[in-house]
């Protein structure tokens, strides 16, 4: 596997980690629909949260959260709606960014809530 693979299931990883310390229970992990892979959808106190994980070994080129296009918001809004449709769920839903940077042996963990209201 290539190391930028491995960063990235490693970043994945920690990312479920950190929400299940912080109360979220994991629903599905790099779920598929389409085009659309999402990586983690999680629940907390009714909220669905959908939840991208960009990883990165350095904030040289931006922000892990920076590589999160137009493109792949739309991919993943119409992922969601056939989820939330297929498991007929009434709750709200909301997408965020888990941001991972590498530095040497540790990891820098950024939780942004209701990411794509940004964009």
């Amino acid at each position: 596997m290539a190391s930028h693979n491995e960063l990235g299931k490693k970043g994945e990883e920690i990312a479920v980690e950190f929400l299940v310390k912080n109360g979220y229970k994991i629903l599905e992990q790099n779920w598929r629909f389409q085009k659309a892979e999402v990586d983690i959808i999680a629940l907390k106190n009714d909220v669905l949260a959908i939840v991208e994980v960009k990883t990165r070994s350095t904030n040289y080129f931006g922000n892990p959260q920076d590589f999160v296009n137009s493109k792949k918001i739309k991919l993943l809004v119409e992922a969601i709606n056939e989820y939330i449709i297929s498991k007929n769920l009434d709750v709200e839903v909301r997408f965020d960014i888990i941001a991972i940077i590498k530095n040497q042996n540790s990891f820098k963990i950024e939780h942004l809530e209701d990411a794509f209201l940004h964009f």
